[in-house]
């Protein structure tokens, strides 16, 4: 630890989430990497070094957000919940016609914000205007891995020419906190070509890949039975309709080697018998978003199904063009709301099962497994603090209570929002 910049950060009760809570805790911070975790009494004292006591308070990992669309916070509160799934596209297309770079630009600006307000210090976004980065990760002090948004259907552009494009501009990325890679939009909005492609190049270089699956009912009809409003709005848009009518939309996945350990698989609401066993059998990994499953009142979220079959779970925000006012309030990007409405829909999962989802759960989800959303020797030093006077027992509760901006988010050993 020589010529590294120590500090230990104290509180009345530590949460590391990979292990039990720990009364009057301490975290050594060594440059950006966290070199020990346990009792205060008993770490090391390092000279030079400093202490930072933060009282009563629970000091736990940064959030970890492994789904979100940050380019569309601005569009909070403009939808209101459709009919069906496919109103919601129209109505989305719509509002992207009237939006500007620039627009995009705030809005990015400003979902970055209120995640860093709210205690999320990594999140998996995906990017429809490629051209924001990496000015946008210069903006903020998040780890970001931006998953670059491909379609093929309403351009009829080859799928070949889709992706040299998006590789392209990655090619062209270089930053030490951020990294990009591949997000084929959904199995309805791209050709089977696009998605092989992509899950093949993803592969190769070890990238994770993210694809939104099975998220709504429109959807599966559309695949399992090849009929139904979705299926008839893409083929009177001339999408070539061969690839449905042979089973549900993770099948579709599985045909087109998408499955693997590397996939995120967004949503992933309405599954056919299999299809859960089938995700585990490929170690993929599936981003829940509790409050845009409500949005559109999709079918009950089948969490049991997927952790029965060794599937890890773990949450996303969404975006806020797909959460509902509350007492005519605007929503904020927040993972405190969505453990709260996981908790509400799912009253039989713990506070801790909870928390893991939005942690350490979904570092694994993003390739950063041991790395962040946990408090464990050699992880890199992402923390949050939050006011509380819980004690260790009732300390996943207090921190599923918590409400508003956190006290305090270190991002790398470094304050990114210092204490007061």
């Amino acid at each position: 630890m020589r010529g590294k910049n120590h500090i230990i950060l104290r509180a009345r009760t530590l949460l590391p989430v990979a292990r039990p809570p720990i009364d009057n805790g301490a975290v050594l911070v060594s440059g950006n990497r966290i070199r020990a975790v346990g009792r205060w009494a008993d770490l090391p004292r390092p000279a030079p070094g400093k202490t930072c006591d933060l009282g009563d308070a629970i000091l736990l990992p940064g959030l970890v957000n492994a789904h979100c669309h940050l380019d569309y916070t601005g569009m909070a509160g403009m939808l209101a919940p459709p009919r069906t799934f496919t109103d919601w596209i129209h109505l989305m297309i719509s509002a992207k016609a009237q939006w500007e770079y620039a627009d995009y630009a705030r809005s990015w600006r400003s979902g970055a914000r209120q995640l860093l307000e709210t205690g999320t210090t990594s999140v998996g976004d995906i990017e429809t205007v490629p051209d924001l980065l990496p000015e946008a990760w210069n903006s903020t002090p998040l780890r970001v891995v931006s998953f670059l948004e491909m379609t093929g259907i309403r351009a009829s552009r080859e799928p070949e020419g889709i992706l040299r494009e998006a590789l392209a501009k990655i090619g062209g990325l270089d930053h030490p906190r951020c990294q990009a890679s591949l997000s084929p939009h959904a199995p309805y909005s791209t050709t089977p070509g696009l998605l092989r492609q992509s899950a093949e190049v993803a592969r190769k270089r070890g990238w994770r890949l993210c694809v939104h699956v099975a998220e709504s009912e429109q959807e599966f009809e559309m695949f399992r039975h090849a009929r139904g409003p979705m299926y008839a709005w893409l083929k009177r848009n001339d999408r070539e309709m061969s690839d449905c009518g042979q089973g549900s939309p993770v099948q579709h996945l599985a045909r087109n080697r998408v499955l693997g350990g590397n996939l995120l698989a967004v949503h992933a609401n309405v599954l056919a018998r299999g299809d859960a066993a089938l995700l585990g059998r490929h170690h993929a990994h599936v981003v829940h978003c509790p409050r845009s499953h409500e949005y559109f009142r999709h079918p009950p979220f089948p969490r049991h199904r997927l952790v029965q079959a060794g599937v890890n779970v773990c949450l996303g925000t969404d975006s806020l063009a797909t959460v509902r006012k509350v007492r005519k309030q605007n929503p904020e990007l927040d993972l405190f709301e969505e453990m709260r409405a996981l908790a509400d829909s799912d009253p039989g999962l713990s506070a801790a099962g909870i928390l893991r989802m939005a942690t350490v759960n979904g570092a694994r989800a993003l390739g950063f497994a041991g790395q962040i959303g946990e408090l464990t020797v050699n992880a890199l030093a992402d923390m949050i603090v939050i006011p509380a006077r819980a004690g260790t027992a009732e300390a996943c509760a207090a921190v599923l209570a918590h409400s508003g901006p956190v006290s305090a988010v270190m991002i790398g050993g470094k304050w990114a929002v210092p204490p007061k």
